[in-house]
């Protein structure tokens, strides 16, 4: 069942958003050739504790997960689709490199979600393609976002997006609602048919997020650390997320940078 927002929840939510969008671009305006991963996630924490804010997955458990989450954020690098642990084996980012930053805010108990993935320094013409095709799949999920929709008309818009670059569509890995813990119903596919699913009303707070891949759909999980999806082939792989907001019109997007 999906849990609609009050309209004093909508309004911290809000702000949780746009403290997120801000942290968020402070992480990516440090995305350098020479980066450890690791500062990501130090710089992250402080940031979020600067603002009187939790990391919404420091310590949090998914169902399956062996051993709660050990970071505040993740980050994914070329061929990590997610969950990318940042503090365990970190990586030095190189140049040509493409890498995702993925982490959920908590503020006055409410949680906002969103994901990027950005170049280091220079990437080829074929990476740089794949980042602007999931970006814009991430818009056109959100355009579909309407009240009265359905899920599937996000799905079937971000599916289309992808097939339509010539992209591996990553259909293990979802979207979904969020708000009170970082997931909630309803689950949302990167791939689907228009018209079905669970009907969108106006306060649904959902987090889209569309996985694409310069190969196939199929991914693993990393046994090593149990939170790290790789794709299969061990090609490249983008992912975006915003969280939005569902109203009669058109979608307010509240992690806007």
């Amino acid at each position: 069942m999906i849990q609609l927002k009050t309209k004093e929840e909508i309004a911290i939510l809000r702000q949780g958003g746009k403290r997120h969008a801000r942290i968020m671009k402070e992480l990516v305006d440090m995305v350098r050739p020479g980066l450890v991963t690791s500062e990501l996630n130090k710089a992250a924490e402080m940031l979020i504790g600067e603002g009187g804010d939790t990391a919404s997955i420091l310590h949090y458990q998914p169902h399956g997960a062996d051993r709660p989450y050990p970071a505040s954020i993740c980050v994914s690098v070329n061929d990590e689709v997610v969950h990318g642990i940042p503090t365990e084996n970190p990586i030095n980012l190189k140049e040509g490199d493409i890498v995702s930053i993925d982490f959920g805010l908590t503020h006055k108990n409410l949680i906002t979600d969103m994901a990027v993935t950005v170049p280091v320094g220079r990437v080829s013409p074929e990476l740089h393609g794949l980042l602007e095709t999931t970006k814009a799949a991430l818009m056109a999920g959100i355009r579909a976002a309407k009240g009265g929709k359905r899920v599937g008309d996000i799905s079937s818009a971000i599916e289309r997006t992808g097939l339509g670059g010539g992209y591996g569509v990553v259909e293990d890995l979802a979207g979904h609602g969020v708000g009170y813990s970082v997931h909630e119903e309803p689950f949302i596919p990167n791939y689907g048919e228009a018209g079905k699913g669970e009907i969108l009303q106006p306060g649904a707070v959902l987090a889209i997020e569309p996985m694409f891949t310069l190969g196939s759909h199929q991914v693993v999980l990393d046994k090593r650390d149990g939170y790290t999806y790789r794709t299969k082939d061990g090609k490249a792989s983008a992912h975006f997320e915003h969280t939005i907001l569902i109203t009669k019109g058109d979608a307010e997007i509240l992690t806007l940078i």
